[in-house]
């Protein structure tokens, strides 16, 4: 028997893993556990990302673990702020003695007759493998890739003479003080980097080759700030988290049944913002609210911006790079010494580990999502992934609530296997993130894990109808194969394969 060995495997000390060590500890103590953390540190994407002004994109209220405030009063909190607040939260619940850092993991195989997982990782310092074994895994990789962000080959890039910088490995040493700055893109990166750098850039100018809907919010939680003197931080919480969950959901289902009434609210913020008379075409996008997720800009620091000279929006197409800039399909050139390529991710599953079943691959694009956490055919394995039109962390929480009172269950039972069995008769074509149009999901859609047609497959992207399903549903069902393996230790298990 291999010495690595757990009763549930992690892969990934981001927002999912820490979370989903958190929930074992707090509600299933009895299990054992372990993290794999390719990087040197806990955090995920808050510790790769370092980019100047980084924030969440969503409320810290629902961002934030439905088990331990948020005890900060801004609304959207900078990416030093959460890579503290997840640290903190890992060492309260003693997860960092349970790490183990620097493996890639590459490889996972479930073995029917061994009835458990065997994961080859790497250790990058040093090239040698490592196998873990493990008799639940869960995956709490996210779905983009850590080494490389979406970077399209821009016409004539070699031309430029100056420095040409992917927002995902931003040097560290950058001076873009007094310089000129172009940032490719119109997501949540490109409107949080123009205003954090025109703060000190002599102007920064945000290329897009399409508008978005851009939504100032306040960034400071006033009314929390006055509950607070008079009530206890975790009474605060809950209410500022109920309330928030209540205006996200409202937010989106106004927005999808009436997209016109939410595209004039959007815009009439903007002018409001810009000024009366301002030109507001550079942020009327041509679809509707919430075919993409919504930029939000706390206080409207990027409206200030551009109301104060310092940033400026440009909707065009790129003819080429010069030397000195870029030139657009109009025929205008944009002089700048730094250009920003904030044009996305790219989807990857599992870190780009390969997954397989008794040695078969398993494609996990063209299996169902049971409940959005199970995977069709794959026993006992769980991915973890967020909403997308909502905080990451209100679906990761449930879905970890999920995972420990299936494990309940099966221990109960004295269950060792589970598998969701599917069917051809709701079996969609939709990809787990659904609908949304946004170019990282356009991209990567063929790689996803697909949804059903029906409950459990369906992805309902709905925390009100999500959480009661997870927290208090049954678990057996007719989509789910529960079974009992005898313990056979790896030699017998390979001889009874043979």
């Amino acid at each position: 028997m291999s010495e690595n060995h757990v009763d549930v495997l992690i892969i990934g000390a981001g927002i999912s893993g820490i979370g989903a060590a958190c929930h074992l500890t707090r509600d299933f103590p009895r299990r054992s556990y372990h993290i794999l953390e390719r990087r040197q540190a806990i955090g995920g994407t808050w510790d790769l990302f370092r980019y100047p002004g980084i924030r969440s994109d969503s409320d810290m209220y629902t961002f934030g673990f439905n088990f331990r405030p948020w005890k900060g009063n801004h609304v959207l909190a900078d990416g030093t702020s959460i890579r503290e607040y997840v640290n903190a939260t890992a060492d309260e619940y003693g997860v960092p003695e349970h790490i183990t850092f620097g493996r890639k993991v590459v490889r996972a195989d479930w073995s029917g007759a061994a009835g458990r997982w065997s994961v080859e990782a790497v250790d990058e310092s040093t090239g040698t493998t490592e196998t873990w074994t493990c008799d639940f895994l869960i995956a709490g990789t996210g779905y983009y890739n850590y080494d490389s962000g979406y970077r399209p080959d821009f016409p004539g890039e070699e031309n430029f003479s100056g420095e040409l910088i992917h927002p995902q490995h931003w040097p560290a040493d950058l001076d873009y003080a007094g310089k000129r700055v172009v940032v490719i893109g119109s997501g949540a990166t490109a409107v949080t980097l123009v205003p954090a750098m025109a703060e000190t850039a002599a102007h920064v100018t945000m290329l897009q080759r399409s508008p978005s809907y851009i939504l100032a919010l306040p960034a400071f939680d006033k009314i929390s700030y006055l509950l607070k003197k008079v009530l206890p931080d975790t009474t605060v919480y809950r209410m500022a988290r109920g309330r928030n969950i209540l205006l996200q959901r409202a937010m989106y289902a106004v927005a999808r049944r009436r997209p016109d009434f939410v595209r004039k609210v959007v815009l009439a913020g903007a002018r409001r913002q810009l000024g009366p008379g301002a030109d507001l075409s550079a942020f009327q996008p041509k679809y509707n609210p919430w075919d993409q997720r919504l930029c939000i800009v706390p206080d409207g620091d990027l409206f200030a911006s551009i109301r104060q000279g310092r940033a400026d929006v440009i909707t065009d197409t790129i003819e080429t790079f010069t030397p000195n800039g870029i030139r657009l399909a109009s025929g205008r050139e944009l002089q700048a010494d730094i250009i920003i390529a904030a044009t996305g991710l790219q989807v990857q599953l599992m870190g780009g580990a390969s997954i397989s079943v008794d040695g078969e691959p398993v494609a996990l694009n063209h299996v169902m999502s049971y409940k959005s956490v199970l995977v069709e055919d794959v026993p006992n394995f769980a991915f973890i992934y967020g909403y997308t039109n909502a905080s990451w962390t209100l679906k990761a929480d449930i879905a970890c609530e999920y995972i420990t009172r299936l494990l309940k269950y099966m221990d109960e039972r004295g269950y060792t296997r589970v598998v969701p069995r599917g069917s051809d008769e709701v079996r969609g074509t939709d990809s787990v993130l659904g609908s949304l149009n946004s170019g990282y999901v356009q991209r990567g859609n063929a790689h996803l894990p697909r949804q059903g047609l029906e409950a459990p497959w369906q992805v309902l992207n709905n925390y009100l109808r999500d959480a009661p399903m997870m927290r208090r549903s049954k678990i057996a069902d007719d989509a789910l194969e529960f079974s009992r393996v005898s313990a056979v230790v790896p030699d017998e298990a390979e001889a009874v394969q043979a």
